[in-house]
């Protein structure tokens, strides 16, 4: 709540009485309760009431009524209300309008770092898959190992067939008859 008055470090320079200074805040909170209570179905049962009571006392007393039939100080009352009513109602839904278009501004800005942070989480996404697709799978790794496997394999049973050969013959015939 923002407040008007300067800091205790800060002289006053105004001169003015004090006594018409409202602070726009304060008004406006208390517009807004108004308005908030007319518009209740509480505020017309009492308004009901006080009519009917008004009229009642006035059509009893009709000797000495304070308000006799057409009623012009009751009809001065709610003429009065009214020229109240309406002002503070319009303050109220400006302040509610204000505070809407905060709330708007907020959003806006909201969705677009929303959109801004989607965005780089889609950039970052395509990066890791195009880094997952340039990996070499699990799949492929076991494949290929199994492959050099064979291939070891393979070359260590023509080992064993050469070493075994050449025991079985003599050096010098294995030199120069090849098989």
């Amino acid at each position: 709540m923002s407040d008007n008055r300067p800091g205790l470090d800060t002289p006053l320079t105004t001169t003015r009485s004090r006594w018409f200074s409202f602070d726009s805040e304060s008004v406006g909170r208390g517009a807004e309760t108004v308005a908030r209570f007319l518009g209740t179905g509480k505020y017309l049962a009492y308004q009901t009431v006080f009519v009917t009571v008004w009229i009642a006392l006035n059509i009893l007393l009709m000797q000495h009524a304070f308000d006799p039939y057409p009623f012009i100080l009751l009809n001065l009352a709610f003429s009065t209300q009214a020229a109240y009513a309406a002002p503070l109602i319009l303050l109220a839904q400006n302040r509610q309008e204000n505070r809407d278009r905060v709330s708007i501004q907020e959003d806006r800005e909201r969705a677009a770092q929303t959109k801004a942070d989607t965005e780089f989480l889609a950039r970052e996404l395509a990066g890791v898959r195009i880094s997952v697709g340039e990996t070499a799978s699990r799949d492929y790794v076991r494949h290929e190992l199994d492959e050099i496997r064979e291939m070891l394999t393979q070359i260590a049973q023509r080992l064993d067939n050469l070493d075994s050969s050449e025991v079985a013959e003599d050096p010098a015939d294995a030199i120069s008859d090849p098989h």
